[in-house]
């Protein structure tokens, strides 16, 4: 049966191109013209908790238990809130620990999303070539279809 609602999964990080990519993910699933509501997973993956070392008596707790996380959180999800509440767009927003690429393709392949939006890193030659591209990684690795925002 053809699914006329599709889920979008867009990689949230605070950056400009992240912010780009929100308000292109809401206007995808706005765009529809249907009467099935498409919905939008906004996620942010921070990167793994740091380890205790023998010198740590107390390992610092992870930003998310920390007091200036709810304005952090606020500050990075604002442009994706915005956008899907002005647009009427169903909008979960996740936050998981590890490696990106890792953690979106493992999220979109549970949740057979339709389409993962990214910001384009803006690095240039030299940097991808060394530390590589979470967006390019994504766009190679995911079973389903990419769009890479500039």
């Amino acid at each position: 049966m053809l699914n006329l609602r599709k889920k979008i999964l867009v990689a949230i990080d605070g950056s400009p191109q992240s912010d780009k990519a929100a308000e292109e993910a809401v206007r995808m699933a706005a765009g529809s013209s249907s009467q099935f509501t498409s919905r939008v997973y906004a996620m942010l993956v921070l990167p793994n908790a740091p380890t205790a070392t023998y010198s740590d008596f107390v390992p610092a707790a992870p930003v998310t238990e920390t007091a200036k996380w709810e304005d952090l959180r606020r500050r990075i999800f604002y442009v994706v809130e915005k956008s899907a509440l002005e647009n009427d767009i169903p909008l979960d927003m996740i936050v998981e620990y590890g490696e990106p690429v890792e953690k979106l393709l493992e999220f979109a392949k549970r949740e057979q999303v339709d389409v993962i939006v990214i910001g384009s890193s803006g690095k240039g030659f030299l940097q991808r070539r060394i530390k590589g591209s979470i967006s390019h990684k994504v766009a190679s690795s995911a079973h389903c279809s990419v769009y890479i925002v500039r």
